[in-house]
């Protein structure tokens, strides 16, 4: 339970940021500008910055319930989980990345997804597995967006944070066995 307070708290912080982008603020400093090196604290804060009310709300409903799925093991997991996937995005997208400023908490989504359908295959318990196939009928037509269709949607911070998921997945799987 406390780690969906901390999941609302989060969401709440980016809906006050983005108030205050709509004041007037201009935070796109703050996305990740691949290969910019002025850009490097980015890669940490890029989730916080979105790009409008409906780039906003297109996030909120994906980052609760995956995010309150993964919550379900500790706030010290949603945490973990949530900032490892942010820097491993944010790097991804930083060194290989289109030009532009990259923004948005999509990344997280993304490895939310990709670290929950990857637990199920890493730890292969009844309820993993349970929670990988209701991950995916309800969140799988996310794969599309990994696809480089639209100039203004960075395809490749959905791409590194799904890596980033799955590869947390393995590899926290593979220290419990």
């Amino acid at each position: 339970m406390r780690a969906f307070v901390w999941l609302l708290g989060f969401v709440a912080l980016l809906w006050v940021i983005a108030v205050a982008q709509w004041a007037g603020l201009d935070l796109r400093q703050f996305g990740v500008t691949p290969r910019d090196t002025s850009s490097l604290l980015g890669i940490l804060l890029h989730i916080f910055v979105h790009d409008g009310f409906w780039h906003l709300l297109s996030n909120t409903g994906p980052l609760l319930a995956l995010g309150g799925i993964v919550g379900v093991r500790g706030s010290g997991t949603l945490l973990a989980v949530s900032v490892f996937i942010a820097v491993f995005a944010g790097a991804g997208v930083w060194l290989v990345g289109r030009d532009g400023v990259h923004i948005g908490a999509s990344g997280l989504i993304f490895g939310y997804f990709g670290y929950l359908v990857a637990r199920g295959f890493v730890e292969r318990s009844l309820m993993s597995l349970l929670i990988t196939v209701a991950v995916t009928v309800f969140y799988g037509s996310l794969i599309f967006g990994l696809l480089p269709v639209d100039g203004f949607i960075s395809w490749e911070g959905h791409l590194f944070g799904l890596i980033g998921g799955v590869l947390l997945a393995w590899v926290s799987g593979r220290d419990r066995s």
